[in-house]
């Protein structure tokens, strides 16, 4: 547990450094990195990640693989409660709680979303937007290798969730750890498989592309789910906006 505190100390201060000396007026200052990385991953993707994907859901009828959606859906809403109740948002949390509750209990094991049957909305949030309420900023782009898009902020806040709050961290055996991560990467993976087929096909700077999405998307949850422009979150990180 000592280990597990200081490592998510270490991240919020790596956090809060890092972003920063974030460069200002540079919308992807580690671009050439990024890239690299990008290729590094969709070559990975295209020669393991993906064909395994389309076998899973080849295999596994449609509704074991909701199971196992919903099986990791609501130990993430575990990880949502805590991060709402760090950002003050009392009743989310407790609503975040209760449903973590309810699909653990009546849902067995989270495997059927009874609280979606029970018209409880999701109020989801992770830790680098935790940090985004304490005012860190996004900080540069970062390709992840293998796990993909993210931010200095939320790399780092990714390190939080992982080791403090994601209940697959406290399994004690550890081939059972990485046999959960494994089939939470390949799970995660097949529910894309249409998308990536159509970014490949449909842009021309497909990483660019990627990029964009993705700060947008943060940017909107960053904001509980309204439009925001990307230049009003995280100043600096934007020069200018994408319509421009």
């Amino acid at each position: 547990m000592h280990t597990k505190i200081t490592g998510v100390i270490a991240s919020i201060a790596l956090a809060l450094m890092l972003t920063s000396c974030a460069s200002q007026g540079n919308k992807d200052p580690l671009e050439g990195l990024n890239r690299g990385i990008y290729k590094f991953n969709d070559t990975v993707d295209k020669a393991a990640l993906k064909p395994i994907a389309g076998a899973y859901k080849a295999v596994l009828p449609t509704p074991v693989r909701s199971g196992v959606n919903n099986f990791f859906s609501n130990l993430s809403t575990f990880v949502s409660a805590i991060n709402n109740l760090l950002q003050f948002k009392f009743g989310n949390a407790f609503s975040e709680a209760g449903r973590f509750v309810i699909n653990s209990t009546f849902g067995i094991a989270g495997v059927m979303d009874v609280a979606s049957w029970d018209k409880i909305e999701k109020h989801t949030e992770d830790f680098g937007q935790t940090l985004g309420r304490w005012g860190v900023g996004n900080g540069a782009y970062l390709v992840l290798p293998i796990l993909g898009p993210s931010t200095l902020r939320d790399t780092a806040g990714l390190v939080v969730d992982t080791w403090a709050f994601d209940p697959i961290t406290y399994i004690d055996d550890p081939a059972t750890r990485n046999q959960l991560r494994l089939l939470k990467l390949f799970d995660k993976r097949a529910q894309y498989l249409p998308g990536s087929d159509l970014l490949d096909e449909a842009a021309l700077d497909p990483y660019a592309f990627m990029r964009d999405a993705y700060m947008q998307r943060r940017a909107s949850q960053d904001n509980d789910g309204q439009a925001t422009d990307v230049d009003n979150v995280d100043e600096g990180f934007y020069e200018e906006s994408p319509a421009e």
